[in-house]
């Protein structure tokens, strides 16, 4: 599947102007920095934008785009959504592949269906329509986007 044809997931936010040439404020929504490398292209309700520049800066990142070229435009992006396809990396578990999915704990018993994740400091959980909570971490397979095998510490489930 093609970059053009796969999804899109939202990976950030302009939060407002930030200096007098077109700077903008992005609060990024995703641990991959590459969303922001010189070049990419990033959808919004309004059109593409290519990153032209990006730094760091106290937890966000100060970005050049293409098209936005004076404080004026900068203001008119802001709160604006920054979506970009998937990558491709057969490592990563995206969160949306959880949901509805079957979890199985390490003897093959059905232990409920994925119905939300929180985040949580040390790892974020799978919610299961039993109400019952796992912790990410125990993950050890997710197959097909419908089945997700995990081994979680015993009593888990009582």
């Amino acid at each position: 599947m093609s970059a053009a044809e796969r999804p899109l997931l939202e990976v950030g936010r302009i939060i407002k102007a930030q200096g007098l040439k077109g700077q903008v404020l992005v609060d990024l929504w995703t641990d991959r920095r590459e969303r922001l490398d010189v070049g990419t292209q990033l959808h919004t309700e309004h059109g593409s934008l290519t990153v032209l520049y990006a730094g760091a800066h106290q937890g966000r990142f100060i970005v050049n785009f293409d098209v936005i070229s004076t404080r004026e435009e900068a203001e008119r992006w802001r709160g604006v959504v920054l979506s970009a396809p998937r990558l491709d990396d057969e490592s990563v578990i995206w969160i949306d592949q959880l949901y509805d999915a079957e979890v199985f704990d390490a003897s093959g018993e059905r232990r409920g269906v994925v119905v939300g994740v929180e985040a949580n400091p040390a790892s974020d959980l799978l919610v299961l329509d039993t109400g019952a909570l796992v912790p990410l971490t125990f993950v050890t397979r997710v197959v097909a986007n419908r089945r997700i095998d995990v081994d979680v510490p015993e009593g888990l489930f009582e």
